[in-house]
């Protein structure tokens, strides 16, 4: 899996027909910033509103997995989402001319090869991964269907669908490395069953379907009259089924295609939990409404861990920023240069490092029989982590000072001192408006909170 994050290197763009709606949509695809997320935008509407891909943006789960904000709506994302996920792209918009991206075959291939085709692109910023570390069920009872994520080092998917069909009976796939996405789960087309088609030709739906851009599955036996009526319902001269099987028998691409697809819809749809994921997930039995519930209960223990747990630190990663690149950035030095290193940095947040050393110059007349890093000096380390991300919001960095303007509510819970490494994390409280910042900071060492509080900063052009 990638360590950092990715974008695009180059804007491309595709067209087709939307499943359900059947409006033709033109779809662009551009860069994005580090920390950006995936964001659709619909050029179409007044205002050229922006839809994140967020599941609390989930409004509706007819046959896909729609989303909706600022009054723009984007219906059928997953295999849009899918397809992010399996080239682990995080950062990227996507416009659109039309309510829904084109549905291409039915399934993700198309758009892995335009993405492939624009290049794909590291970014100087650590991935935002979760990490399951305790296990997370979800059970749906009456339709028996169960998804878990169980804690792993990785990212891996296994499904198992059963329709108590004759044709397709019981399926299951799995996707063991994140890389095999494209051969092995990319192309695998959307499905439905022969006795389904005409509910969602009724409800308005299927108005972009066509035998080929999804594989119907024929599990009973029909007359003559009904393939007329298909064949007029897909504006075909003919329809057939030979036999017990797929409708004007279409070739599967694997015996398993309909598992593999719905692997393809988990992965689109636990996308919009908003953060990679490392962890084994099992689904048994899954749609799009319990993957989008299962999304939102990953997303509420995402935001329980941000909220109890210290950042991540592996030191045998490289950093963000080493010292070499914070220097560039900072105007400080010796002896008040007070971190070492960034190890994640986007537009809202900033987590860096401070080794705290018997060799620092303070302890030789603060407290030096008992030395402790003094208060006021873990606020200005972290002071100096906030000063990193507001100057990632400007383009020439080096020609800014940043100045404090106050501090509140600042806490020490517990002592620091040599040999700790403080992990210091700063949050952006609201957008930077004039200049003025305001920050959430937090002081780790280990998975203990060592300190916290309010800091308002702001930034002023040296030649101001």
């Amino acid at each position: 899996m990638n360590i950092k994050q990715h974008t695009i290197s180059k804007t491309v763009s595709l067209a087709g027909v939307g499943l359900h709606t059947g409006v033709e949509t033109t779809m662009k695809f551009l860069p994005a910033k580090t920390g950006h997320g995936i964001k659709f935008q619909r050029v179409d509407l007044p205002g050229e509103p922006i839809v994140d891909a967020d599941v609390d943006n989930v409004v509706d789960l007819s046959r896909g997995t729609t989303i909706e904000q600022s009054g723009a709506r984007i219906a059928t994302v997953e295999h849009v989402m899918a397809a992010l996920v399996g080239l682990e792209i995080d950062n990227i918009l996507i416009q659109l001319d039309g309510p829904e991206p084109p549905i291409m075959d039915g399934s993700s291939i198309q758009y892995v090869e335009i993405l492939k085709e624009a290049g794909l692109e590291e970014q100087n910023a650590l991935r935002n991964f979760f990490e399951v570390q305790d296990s997370i069920f979800y059970r749906e009872p009456e339709r028996d269907v169960e998804i878990a994520a169980l804690p792993l080092d990785d990212y891996r998917v296994t499904v198992m669908i059963d329709y108590n069909s004759p044709v397709l009976g019981s399926q299951h796939a799995t996707l063991t490395d994140i890389s095999k996405f494209e051969t092995e789960i990319a192309s695998c087309r959307t499905f439905c069953f022969l006795h389904e088609l005409e509910m969602l030709h009724k409800n308005n739906l299927i108005k972009g379907g066509d035998l080929n851009n999804a594989i119907v599955v024929v599990d009973r036996k029909v007359e003559e009259h009904e393939l007329e009526s298909l064949a007029k319902l897909f504006n075909k001269p003919k329809v057939e089924v030979k036999k017990e099987g797929i409708l004007n028998n279409v070739e599967l691409r694997y015996k398993n295609e309909p598992a593999r697809h719905k692997l393809l819809d988990v992965m689109g749809d636990l996308a919009l939990a908003g953060r990679p994921l490392k962890a084994q997930i099992l689904a048994a039995r899954p749609g799009h409404a319990a993957n989008v519930a299962f999304a939102q209960k990953l997303k509420k223990a995402m935001k329980a861990a941000e909220r109890n747990q210290a950042p991540k630190y592996d030191p045998t990663q490289p950093p963000v920023l080493d010292i070499n690149q914070i220097t560039n950035i900072l105007p400080h030095r010796y002896p008040f240069l007070l971190i070492d290193k960034i190890i994640q940095l986007d537009q809202e947040t900033v987590t860096g490092i401070k080794n705290v050393t018997m060799n620092e110059f303070f302890f030789q007349g603060h407290f030096p029989d008992n030395p402790v890093f003094p208060g006021v000096l873990q606020v200005e380390a972290m002071a100096q982590i906030g000063g990193i991300l507001v100057l990632n919001t400007v383009e020439d960095p080096e020609n800014y000072w940043t100045y404090f303007l106050s501090i509140e509510g600042f806490k020490f819970r517990k002592m620091v001192t040599p040999g700790d490494t403080m992990i210091l994390k700063c949050d952006l409280m609201a957008p930077i408006k004039r200049g003025i910042a305001k920050m959430y900071g937090r002081g780790y060492v280990g998975n203990n909170l060592v300190c916290e509080g309010t800091m308002v900063a702001s930034i002023v052009r040296k030649d101001a």
